[in-house]
């Protein structure tokens, strides 16, 4: 099989590292190079230390139209952060054979001709794009975990989210709320009500519910760890819980990620991986459903590997066979 050949655009950042630690043991990946400005000439492994005897390959400082014209690339991933992928593709023109795979916020309202890279959501549109817009990592489990209500037209009440995230999810650059002794044995709120991700979510919903109109109150919390989203979202359902069973099983069964548990779940079976773990609860009228995944993989990276394996007709697991911590 000939190999995929790709760049990767803000390499030394988190979701760039996530990337190049799924990528340079993919079957059918071929990394042409990884672009960082401030480490450019370095090893990779200098900035991500853990692939020290993984790889030999440097980070290029080049001109990004040289290596956008290196032949045989087929698709580069964008991470360099919200706001700067925009202003990437206004003053550095992709070839039309070039795939583009996207992990910032700018187009996942799927304008310039982006197409929403969830794959449990439009698979098929995937597979046909030539521009994805990668999820959010709080988006990706909170729509995940009401997909199959949307799709049978059960939202017919405000939905309940309270969710928490690892200190990875906010990027790498230093602040004050990243900052090691502000985070450890701490926990806090933050932007309760309008998350940038509302408007992913409430695009997704509607995608499969065009009558849904209710509110999604959100309520994002800091966590004292580093990997991982746990989201709690409970709705009104007027089914049995053995509905709702069946009601996300079917719709998941043909999902290689995404697995509907009847026993209790934890975080530590979904980091470093790329699944997403869902539970069901009935209690009383509401329907809590807890939905888990890896932000960095499942929330960022290893979704966006899922979406280039769409794109490439490959496995949709290919590279993404990935082992949890467990203890």
């Amino acid at each position: 099989m000939t190999e995929i050949k790709i760049g990767i655009v803000g390499a030394a950042g988190y979701t760039g590292g996530e990337l190049l630690r799924i990528l340079i043991n993919h079957p059918s990946v071929e990394i042409a190079w990884a672009h960082s400005k401030s480490q450019a000439g370095k090893p990779i492994y200098a900035t991500h230390t853990d692939l020290l005897g993984d790889t030999e390959l440097t980070f290029s400082g080049e001109e990004i139209a040289d290596l956008l014209a290196i032949e045989g690339l087929n698709a580069i991933f964008l991470c360099s952060g919200h706001n700067e992928s925009k202003k990437f593709l206004e003053n550095n023109p992709v070839p039309s054979s070039v795939k583009i795979i996207d992990l910032s916020t700018d187009f996942r309202d799927q304008s310039n001709g982006f197409v929403y890279g969830l794959p449990e959501l439009q698979r098929e549109r995937i597979k046909t794009a030539d521009k994805i817009a990668n999820p959010g990592c709080f988006a990706t489990s909170i729509e995940l975990a009401l997909l199959p209500l949307a799709a049978a037209g059960l939202l017919t009440d405000d939905v309940h989210v309270s969710a928490v995230t690892g200190s990875t999810g906010a990027g790498q650059a230093l602040s004050a709320t990243t900052h090691f002794t502000w985070r450890n044995n701490n926990m806090s709120i933050y932007k309760a009500f309008t998350h940038q991700h509302l408007k992913e979510i409430k695009m997704s919903l509607t995608a499969l519910q065009a009558d849904f109109s209710k509110e999604v109150n959100f309520i994002p919390y800091r966590g004292d760890f580093t990997r991982g989203i746990m989201a709690n979202v409970y709705t009104k359902f007027s089914g049995t819980l053995e509905e709702a069973l069946s009601l996300y099983q079917t719709y998941y069964a043909a999902h290689p990620f995404t697995h509907v548990s009847t026993q209790d779940i934890d975080l530590k079976q979904v980091v470093n991986t790329n699944k997403c773990l869902i539970q069901l609860q009935k209690h009383g009228n509401n329907l809590l459903i807890t939905s888990e995944i890896d932000n960095l993989t499942k929330g960022a990276s290893g979704q966006a590997v899922q979406n280039l394996n769409l794109l490439f007709d490959l496995p949709e697991d290919a590279g993404l066979r990935l082992k949890a911590a467990a203890f």
